[in-house]
This record gives C-alpha cells, sequence and structure tokens, in this order.
C-alpha cells in the first residue's frame, strides 16, 4: 500500500496537488446539487401521496411544511360524494344557503308545512283511468266468526259485563262483532258462565238476555240458544250439580221477561228422556205457577253488591242477626252473610251486631253476639279493617245511643272487654273506647246541697 502511494507522488509532483484539491471541491459542489434533487422528489412524493388520499382522508386538514414534513391541521368535516348527495344546498356556491325548494323537495317529503292539497280532478285522458271505479263505494268487511274464535272472543265480553253490568256496552260490542249463525250460541254461552258465577251475577245474566233480545238477538234465537243448554245439561251437571234447578229458573225468568213464549215449557211435555232436563222443565213450570199467586220471578236471584241500596241491606242484615239470636246457627249465619255479596260493608254488620248488644237486657245477646264476631274474625268473612270501623263508628255514634240507652257506657265498656279477652280486637281499640266519668250529686264548695241537675 505504501509503494502504490510513493509511485503516485512520485507520478504527480505537488504543483499539481493544487488543482487535485479544486477537483476534490468540484466534486462537493455536485453532491450538494444531487442532495437538492433527491428532496424536491421526496416533496413531490409526498404531495401525490396526499392528493391521494384527500378524498377518504380530508377531514384531517394535512399539509406539507416548506421543509415537505406533513402537518395536520384543524378539523374540517369529511366531504365524500354520498355525503354531497344528500347536501340540501346549492352545489355551485350561490344563494343564501337555504333548503331547495323551500323545504319542500327530497326524499320522504310531502311538501311545505302548512300546504293543504286540493282534491284533484279525474283525469278522464289518463291512460290508467278506469269508468267503473267512479261509483265504487268502499266499506270495512267484517268476517264472520268461527265456532273456534266465537268462545274467545265473547266470553271475555260476558265476563268483563259481570264486572261494571252495563248492557249497553255488551249490546255494542255484540253489535260490531259478525256473529253470523253463531248468534243464537250468545244466551247459552252467558247462561253456562252464570252457572259457575254467584247469584249476583246470573241475575245480572237473565237481564242481559232480556235487553239483548230485541236489537241484537231475536226469539228464535233465544229459543235455540235454551234447547241447546237443555242438551248440554248432562255435561254442565259434572261441573255444577245444581245445573237442572238453576237453568230451570233462567227459563221461567225468560217466560216471565217475555223473551220466550208461554208455550216453550208445554212443547217439551211427552217426549223428554233424560232426567235433567225433565228436573229443569218441572223446575220452571213450579216457578211460573207461584209467579201467579205472587212470587216475584224478576228478583229471583236478588240483587247483588254494590248494585243494591244501603237501606235494603241494613234491613237484610238486621234480619240475619235476629235469625242468629233465635237460631244459634253461626255457620247458617256466616253463610248469608257472604251471600250478600258486601265485603266493603261489613262495617255496618259489626255496628249492628254491637248496638243490638246495647239494646239488650240480658247476658245471652252479648255472649251469642260476641261468638259470632268471633267466629267470622277467624274464618277472614270480616277482616280487621271492617271489624276495626265498626267499633269506631259505635265509640262515635255512643253519646247519641246514650240518649235512648241510659246504660250504654256501661254495657259497651263491658262489651270491648270481652272482646278484647276474646281476641276480637287489639289494646289500641279497646283504648280508645270512650267511657262517662261519674257525676257529683253534692259538691264539697256547695255546703252539702244537693244538686238539682238531671243526672
Amino acid at each position: 500500500m505504501a509503494t502504490d502511494c510513493e509511485a503516485w507522488l512520485n507520478a504527480n509532483p505537488v504543483a499539481e496537488a493544487e488543482d487535485l484539491s479544486d477537483s476534490f471541491l468540484s466534486g462537493e459542489e455536485d453532491n450538494g446539487d444531487c442532495n437538492s434533487i433527491h428532496e424536491a422528489r421526496l416533496k413531490a412524493k409526498a404531495k401525490r401521496r396526499l392528493r391521494k388520499n384527500s378524498s377518504r382522508d380530508s377531514g384531517r386538514g394535512d399539509s406539507l411544511s416548506d421543509n415537505g414534513d406533513v402537518v395536520s391541521g384543524t378539523s374540517v368535516a369529511p366531504s365524500s360524494p354520498k355525503s354531497k348527495l344528500l347536501d340540501r344546498k346549492s352545489r355551485l356556491g350561490k344563494g343564501r344557503g337555504l333548503p331547495k325548494k323551500g323545504g319542500a323537495g327530497g326524499k320522504g317529503v310531502w311538501g311545505r308545512s302548512g300546504e293543504v292539497y286540493e282534491l284533484e280532478e279525474v283525469d278522464q285522458k289518463d291512460p290508467n283511468y278506469d269508468e267503473a271505479q267512479e261509483n265504487c263505494v268502499y266499506e270495512t268487511v267484517v268476517p264472520p266468526l268461527d265456532e273456534r274464535d266465537f268462545e274467545k272472543t265473547v266470553t271475555p265480553i260476558v265476563q268483563e259485563y259481570f264486572e261494571h253490568g252495563d248492557t249497553n256496552e255488551v249490546a255494542e260490542l255484540l253489535a260490531e262483532l259478525n256473529l253470523g249463525p253463531m248468534q243464537s250460541k250468545v244466551p247459552s254461552l252467558a247462561v253456562s258462565l252464570a252457572l259457575e258465577a254467584k247469584a249476583s251475577h246470573r241475575e245480572l245474566t237473565s237481564r242481559l238476555l232480556a235487553d239483548l233480545c230485541g236489537p241484537v238477538l231475536s226469539l228464535s234465537d233465544m229459543e235455540k240458544s235454551f234447547d241447546q243448554l237443555l242438551l248440554e245439561l248432562p255435561d254442565l251437571v259434572l261441573d255444577t250439580p245444581g245445573a237442572p234447578q238453576l237453568v230451570g229458573q233462567f227459563i221461567a225468568r225468560a217466560v216471565s221477561d217475555q223473551i220466550l213464549s208461554k208455550s216453550y215449557i208445554d212443547g217439551y211435555k211427552g217426549r223428554v228422556d233424560c232426567q235433567y232436563t225433565r228436573v229443569s222443565l218441572d223446575r220452571a213450570a213450579v216457578l211460573l205457577r207461584m209467579s201467579m199467586g205472587g212470587l216475584r220471578i224478576d228478583n229471583q236471584w236478588g240483587t247483588g253488591g254494590g248494585q243494591r241500596p244501603v237501606i235494603q241491606l241494613i234491613k237484610e242484615m238486621n234480619l240475619l242477626l235476629k235469625e242468629y239470636i233465635l237460631s244459634g246457627d253461626s255457620k247458617e249465619a256466616e253463610k248469608c252473610l257472604k251471600d250478600l255479596e258486601v265485603p266493603h260493608f261489613h262495617h255496618e254488620f259489626v255496628y249492628e251486631a254491637i248496638v243490638m248488644i246495647l239494646e239488650s237486657k240480658g247476658e245471652k245477646t252479648l255472649k251469642m253476639v260476641l261468638q259470632l264476631l268471633k267466629s267470622l274474625s277467624v274464618s277472614s268473612v270480616i277482616n280487621i279493617d271492617q271489624m276495626r270501623r265498626g267499633y269506631e263508628r259505635v265509640y262515635m255514634d255512643i253519646a247519641e245511643i246514650n240518649i235512648d240507652v241510659p246504660r250504654a257506657y256501661f254495657i259497651l265498656e263491658q262489651c270491648v272487654d270481652k272482646s278484647f279477652s276474646m281476641g276480637i280486637i287489639d289494646v289500641k281499640l279497646r283504648d280508645l273506647c270512650p267511657c262517662r266519668g261519674r257525676k257529683r250529686f253534692v259538691s264539697e264548695g256547695d255546703g252539702g246541697v244537693v244538686k238539682l241537675e238531671s243526672y
């Protein structure tokens, strides 16, 4: 290596070294030009990349600095071709920036708000014009009910009627249905539901049949329905053992309301094989004969619960208590109280029972009435709230009762103490019992003079 350097120096004198240094300097200048070209190529490449990604990445606001570096600026809303199509502003950059057509154009728009369209005249030259449609009348057609959908539709209507008792609403609902041939099955369905319900519901059913006959049902529909009931008696007895007697009462009530002919029962004479049908017809015939002697068939089921007048309920409760004092049968008294179907009015029964104790003169009434109240409380026929309200009503009226019964306060204290000992009332209700203070006939400050006021 050293020999090669010495040979080169010998071949090139020192004077030529200065030219060599100049050549080196010129080489450096050439390298600087190459670097500037390389930088320009990088900038052009970066600009092409930005132009390529501008459509999908235009929201970044990227730009190039003087050195060619990418600088991120403020975010700009993306402007894709789809968003431009949905833009309702002018694309030419002109106008006031308002929506096109004053807001009346665009997809899903029916016109300007508040705009009223007039009825368009039919163009007879229209190729789609049909002269036969000029006088067409469009009506809503309700398909007739089949046997499968009949019970599902009518049963909720009857059960809801048992709650509100409005026959007009039932008639309107049935009129909206296309009963068709199933029309004659409405009474039989209502009676079959009433057989498993309370006496008050049977009374409502009898009223419903009387009100539906004429506006909705005909006399022939009623006869067909009761004929169907008599045929179904063997099946109804399985669920309701007293069905033959109850159906007979419905037939008698229907004849009394003139929705069945008087010859309906006579039409079955001599051609009845089923024993249940015979029992039902005999029951109806007996009731009709009794009605001629003064029996009111129109109220044979009674009036239930809240539909009964309050005065009538009070009278029946008093009769119930008097019958219990004579018979001593608490089970029968409990059954009669349940038949009244007024659990919200049992506080009146408690009130009348305690008033009967206050007006009685012996210990027998006190013991029997308290035993009855104890039995009704244990069986939950009378709940705690109704029992408390009954006692509180007596506490409030004791001053007026005391006018007719001078010993009312004393008897009430005995009654309340025994009621507490038997577990009928609690300590709080016992402590609320009013007591009358003793009135002195002689005062110490009066010098032994007897007061003239009556006790």
